[in-house]
């Protein structure tokens, strides 16, 4: 089995030749053959100067460089689209995911999951704006989604190959990515992990990516529940605004013809008009968005279902 260790990273310098001897120590004692992907989003230190000397030393090294800074979920999709692995295992650049948790996570993959997430479960993060807000942000996104994890925010991940490739990221997602692939029906589970203090450079991370996650989280849940069949979701708004303001004017109609009430005078009537147009638009863009699914689908030959198993067939057996 090849295994693909994918770590993006911004300016991390300091932490580049610790980390590196750390996997080292860790991989060499694992028997299966492996890569190290790091990609570098743009950094304005050292990091790639170090990445490009480990490179020309070590062939299990892979380093990606950016023209400038894209994101992390950009950096990790690069890392998926370059790794080869058969299982491919991401982490951060700053230390504080321990490499000597990977055998935790591939004990978990031999078991049959597809996806292997980390939990920070002894974190050593900051209460207030840090851990406490992760806490909030977990249990929302679990709720959410139906997808129940302690930790979506850890990096430390392993993914089957079939899984991770057939997720495409942008955005923030990439601390979505066990709900995404949850479409798929896959096998995943949580282990604990070892989170260490930060020893060098500054956390990227903050409060002004909130907003960008809660827009990124209503995208996540509209893929999971209604990718391929949005006209539920507007046309049932449509029928609600349109029913209620067809309701209102049947009732204005009758209190107008058979009880003389005059109608002129009474904004009711154009709330009653407005519901009706904003219903027959939910319904319009619905059906819109119903041929954009289906031309999404049939064009890219986007698959609706996937195939764990084959079993009792010519055709070869296998995972899809």
């Amino acid at each position: 089995m090849l295994l693909s260790i994918v770590i993006p990273l911004l300016n991390e310098e300091k932490n580049i030749p610790l980390l590196y001897q750390e996997l080292n120590e860790v991989l060499s004692a694992i028997d299966h053959e492996y890569e190290i992907l790091f990609i570098d989003d743009g950094s304005t230190d050292r990091s790639l100067e170090l990445l490009k000397e480990i490179q020309e030393k070590d062939s299990h090294v892979v380093v990606i460089s950016f023209r400038k800074n894209f994101g992390q979920t950009a950096a990790m999709a690069a890392g998926f689209d370059y790794a080869e692995g058969d299982v491919i295992i991401t982490m951060d650049a700053d230390l504080q995911n321990d490499p000597h948790d990977i055998p935790k996570l591939l004990v978990e993959i031999e078991a049959g999951n597809d996806v292997v997430t980390g939990w920070r479960y002894d974190r050593k993060d900051a209460f207030i704006n840090r851990r406490l807000p992760s806490i909030i942000a977990n249990k929302i996104i679990s709720k959410t989604t139906g997808v129940n994890l302690h930790d979506y925010g850890c990096t430390l991940k392993a993914f089957k190959k079939e899984v991770i490739k057939n997720v495409r990221l942008y955005g923030e997602m990439h601390r979505f990515i066990p709900a995404i692939a949850s479409g798929m029906g896959i096998d995943f589970t949580e282990v604990k992990v070892n989170h260490r203090p930060r020893r060098f450079g500054s956390s990227k991370y903050g409060i002004s990516r909130t907003i960008r996650v809660i827009l990124d989280l209503m995208t996540v849940k509209f893929l999971l529940s209604y990718a391929t069949r949005p006209i539920q979701v507007f046309g049932l708004m449509g029928v609600l605004c349109g029913g209620i303001g067809f309701l209102i004017a049947l009732i204005m109609t009758i209190q107008r013809q058979f009880m003389g009430v005059p109608l002129a005078d009474r904004p009711l009537l154009f709330l009653a008009v407005l519901l009706i147009f904003i219903g027959i638009q939910f319904i319009s863009l619905g059906l819109i968005a119903e041929l954009q699914a289906r031309t999404y689908h049939e064009s890219q030959s986007k698959p609706v279902y996937f195939v764990k198993h084959v079993f009792g067939s010519e055709q070869e057996s296998g995972e899809q």
